[in-house]
Protein backbone atom coordinates (compact mmCIF):
# COMPACT_ATOMS: atom_id res chain seq x y z
CA UNK A 1 0.00 0.00 0.00
CA UNK A 2 1.32 3.41 -0.92
CA UNK A 3 0.22 6.39 0.79
CA UNK A 4 1.21 10.23 -0.42
CA UNK A 5 0.40 13.65 0.50
CA UNK A 6 -0.77 16.21 -2.13
CA UNK A 7 -1.60 20.22 -0.74
CA UNK A 8 -4.79 21.48 -2.22
CA UNK A 9 -5.50 24.97 -2.51
CA UNK A 10 -9.36 26.77 -2.63
CA UNK A 11 -10.81 23.98 0.25
CA UNK A 12 -12.71 26.01 3.14
CA UNK A 13 -15.25 23.53 4.56
CA UNK A 14 -16.39 19.96 4.16
CA UNK A 15 -18.23 20.32 0.80
CA UNK A 16 -15.08 21.34 -0.45
CA UNK A 17 -13.40 18.33 1.28
CA UNK A 18 -16.61 15.95 0.11
CA UNK A 19 -15.93 17.35 -3.42
CA UNK A 20 -11.79 16.65 -3.76
CA UNK A 21 -12.52 13.16 -1.83
CA UNK A 22 -15.05 11.80 -4.33
CA UNK A 23 -13.26 12.65 -7.46
CA UNK A 24 -9.49 11.73 -6.15
CA UNK A 25 -11.62 8.13 -5.30
CA UNK A 26 -12.15 7.25 -8.98
CA UNK A 27 -8.60 7.10 -9.56
CA UNK A 28 -8.14 3.13 -10.22
CA UNK A 29 -6.20 1.61 -6.99
CA UNK A 30 -7.36 4.02 -4.68
CA UNK A 31 -8.52 3.00 -1.51
CA UNK A 32 -8.76 6.07 0.88
CA UNK A 33 -8.37 9.42 1.04
CA UNK A 34 -8.47 11.92 3.93
CA UNK A 35 -8.37 15.62 3.68
CA UNK A 36 -7.51 18.33 6.34
CA UNK A 37 -9.50 21.39 5.05
CA UNK A 38 -7.77 23.64 7.48
CA UNK A 39 -4.14 22.31 6.22
CA UNK A 40 -5.02 21.58 2.86
CA UNK A 41 -3.47 18.37 2.89
CA UNK A 42 -5.18 15.45 1.35
CA UNK A 43 -3.39 11.63 2.24
CA UNK A 44 -4.20 9.42 -0.70
CA UNK A 45 -4.01 5.21 0.39
CA UNK A 46 -3.53 3.60 -2.97
CA UNK A 47 -2.21 -0.43 -4.28
CA UNK A 48 0.02 1.88 -5.93
CA UNK A 49 1.09 5.85 -5.89
CA UNK A 50 -1.32 7.01 -8.18
CA UNK A 51 0.25 9.12 -11.79
CA UNK A 52 0.48 12.78 -10.15
CA UNK A 53 -1.22 14.34 -13.38
CA UNK A 54 -4.65 12.11 -12.40
CA UNK A 55 -4.44 13.34 -8.78
CA UNK A 56 -3.72 17.04 -10.71
CA UNK A 57 -6.89 16.19 -12.84
CA UNK A 58 -9.54 14.93 -9.95
CA UNK A 59 -8.40 17.70 -7.77
CA UNK A 60 -9.48 20.44 -10.81
CA UNK A 61 -12.35 18.50 -11.71
CA UNK A 62 -13.51 19.12 -7.98
CA UNK A 63 -12.80 22.61 -8.57
CA UNK A 64 -9.36 23.38 -6.76
CA UNK A 65 -5.91 23.01 -7.18
CA UNK A 66 -2.88 21.46 -6.04
CA UNK A 67 -0.22 23.85 -4.79
CA UNK A 68 3.24 23.69 -6.20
Amino acid sequence: MDQSVVAVTGMSCGHCADAVRAEITRIPGVSHVDVDVESGQVKIAAAARPDPAAVRAAVEAAGYEVAG
